[in-house]
């Protein structure tokens, strides 16, 4: 059975719609053999990571950068999934009042520098979510959910 790992900050009612979408498209009854778990970025652990064969990754941008509860997700498992995460297939959503250029730059460098592999292009949202931004997520969770089964088989 594949992984995947969403880890999130979700502090605002605007965040919490996004993650909704994310885990709905993920858990759709259109793809099978795909375990999904959903940790908060602050709870997420090392091993939660090491067993996922994708992830996606969800923060507000805060003062132009990512979350510091997703800073400390990364924190805690760079040196233990440096070597082992490599090729990683990730994907990432941002939510900002107004830019959330930051917080994507920051996120990016830091999956860069884990060797972890982009799988889509972030979803960025600013002001409130609309349909279109929760149908991005949606999307987002379910070809990442595709990601982490493709991984899965390729490794079996």
């Amino acid at each position: 059975m594949a992984r995947l790992l969403i880890v999130h900050h979700t502090v605002s009612p605007a965040t919490q719609e996004l993650l909704d979408a994310v885990s709905d498209g993920a858990r759709t009854d259109d793809i099978e053999g795909v375990q999904v778990r959903t940790e908060a970025a602050l709870s997420a652990t090392a091993a939660d990571l090491l067993a996922a064969d994708a992830v996606v990754l969800g923060t507000p941008a805060n003062i132009g950068y990512m979350s510091g509860a997703l800073k400390h997700f990364f924190d805690t498992v760079y040196y233990p999934a440096q070597t082992s995460a490599q090729g990683l297939p990730y994907t990432l959503y941002v939510h900002g009042d107004n830019d959330t250029s930051g917080a994507v730059r920051s996120v990016e460098a830091i999956a860069k520098g884990m060797g972890w592999n982009r799988h889509r292009p972030p979803v960025t949202v600013t002001g409130r979510p609309g349909a279109e931004a929760r149908e991005s997520c949606w999307e987002l969770g379910a070809v990442t959910a595709l990601a982490a089964l493709e991984r899965a088989q390729e490794s079996a």
